[in-house]
């Protein structure tokens, strides 16, 4: 599809580092999904939402998403408005449309302190809730200009840790499991990836 093939483009052209992060981000939210029971179809959107979710850095100030160290409260929300200008930007596309809960909802949390909407619990799509556990896992997991990355290990209890806070707890019980039965893991990578925040 040349379309999701010019934004997905794009996206590691604002940012390079971002390569691979949305197909692990795919393959964390698949093995939650499939221990739900998912559809093929519902796989497949998810697949989307994963490749697409970021997709709303591309209108970020170039630089802004590497800067080492703290950000200021504007640079802080000029990242936090990249949901909703991902979802302005694939809003219209038929094709891209079934992905617009996990573009939108990916950085909610369960206790209502997420953006950009501030939902609670349930209030939050499922889609947005599960790709939320699988999005920081491989924050986590990855370098940032920051900080090092964490174990995989470490990454999936800090999961267990911030279920019922930052997590759905029942997909992140899920994601728990499937980490232990060796579904979810993380690819060695030296490279830094973008702010998750």
């Amino acid at each position: 599809m040349h379309r999701l093939a010019s934004l997905t483009a794009a996206t590691r052209a604002c940012d390079p580092s971002l390569e691979g992060h949305a197909s692990r981000v795919g393959r964390h939210a698949e093995a939650i999904a499939q221990r739900l029971g998912w559809s093929e179809g519902q796989l497949s959107v998810l697949r989307l939402g994963a490749t697409l979710h970021d997709v709303g850095k591309v209108n970020v100030r170039p630089g802004l998403l590497q800067k080492p160290g703290r950000l200021d409260p504007d640079e802080l929300s000029a990242i936090r408005a990249h949901p909703v200008e991902g979802a302005w930007l694939i809003a219209g596309i038929p094709a891209f449309e079934p992905a617009l809960a996990y573009v939108l909802f990916h950085h909610e949390r369960w206790d209502g302190s997420g953006y950009p909407t501030g939902r609670a619990a349930a209030e939050i799509p499922v889609e947005g809730r599960l790709l939320a556990v699988a999005d920081a896992f491989d924050a986590m997991t990855s370098l940032r200009p920051y900080r090092e990355r964490l174990s995989s290990d470490e990454a999936a209890a800090e999961v267990e840790r911030c279920a019922g806070t930052q997590f759905d707890p029942a997909l992140a019980q899920i994601f728990v499991e499937a980490h232990a039965s060796g579904e979810i893991g993380t690819e060695s990578t030296d490279r830094l990836v973008s702010i998750a925040v």
